[in-house]
């Protein structure tokens, strides 16, 4: 059995849910086969978050770590393939927090690429009936924060670790009058199982050999 922990936020910006928490308990209660799998719930708030998880981490002992962020506006669920150290929020965080230009860890690395199989993660949700993709931004908000934090900690600490970042479009409660993509947190839960599977399954450093890049 893979030991997984997975997590999401808490709501930020005025919303009454985020769709990462809800699809990653919804993995939680319905792990895959194969796999054990634990959630917790992160603070939508720079530093607090990486503590958190952090914790969770130490808690859980996983040899596989999924963090979850919404993304609203995007159409799918995207799989994030680098993080950057900086910190810039266009928004505050739930603590009131606002940092403009600053690293993510002081004398870290500019950026990490994830230790998922991220194209292969891809095709998993997309062969489960979920539209996927490939991102090559988690933007520079709590998001992107958590993701760095994520790698920095398997870099310096947990060698043993894989982990990456998803993010994952709003829920059709956020946007009722549908001017917006939006997936409901189940159908986000059953492509996420399938990447699961698929990332436990994927030996380290291992990927599809397939394009999923940008031209802009």
């Amino acid at each position: 059995m893979t030991r997984v922990l997975i997590t999401g936020f808490s709501p930020f910006d005025g919303r009454r849910v985020n769709p990462s928490w809800q699809a990653a308990s919804l993995v939680a209660a319905e792990p895959p086969a194969g796999l054990t799998v634990t959630a917790a719930e992160l603070p939508c708030v720079f530093g607090e978050s990486v503590t958190v998880l952090r914790d969770a981490v130490r808690a859980a002992g996983p040899e596989l770590v999924l963090c979850l962020g919404q993304a609203g506006g995007r159409p799918g669920v995207t799989v994030e393939r680098v993080a950057i150290n900086l910190d810039d929020a266009r928004i505050p965080d739930n603590a009131g927090r606002r940092p403009v230009d600053e690293p993510v860890v002081p004398g870290g690395p500019a950026a990490y690429f994830s230790s998922l199989p991220v194209k292969a993660c891809v095709a998993a949700l997309r062969t489960a009936g979920v539209p996927a993709a490939v991102s090559h931004t988690a933007g520079t908000f709590v998001c992107n924060h958590v993701a760095y934090g994520l790698a920095h900690l398997i870099a310096t600490e947990l060698p043993h670790v894989r982990g990456g970042f998803v993010h994952v479009p709003w829920a059709p409660e956020q946007v009722p009058d549908g001017t917006a993509p939006a997936l409901e947190p189940a159908t986000v839960a059953r492509g996420l199982r399938a990447l699961l599977v698929t990332a436990a399954a994927t030996p380290t450093g291992q990927d599809l050999k397939i394009s999923e890049g940008t031209t802009h």
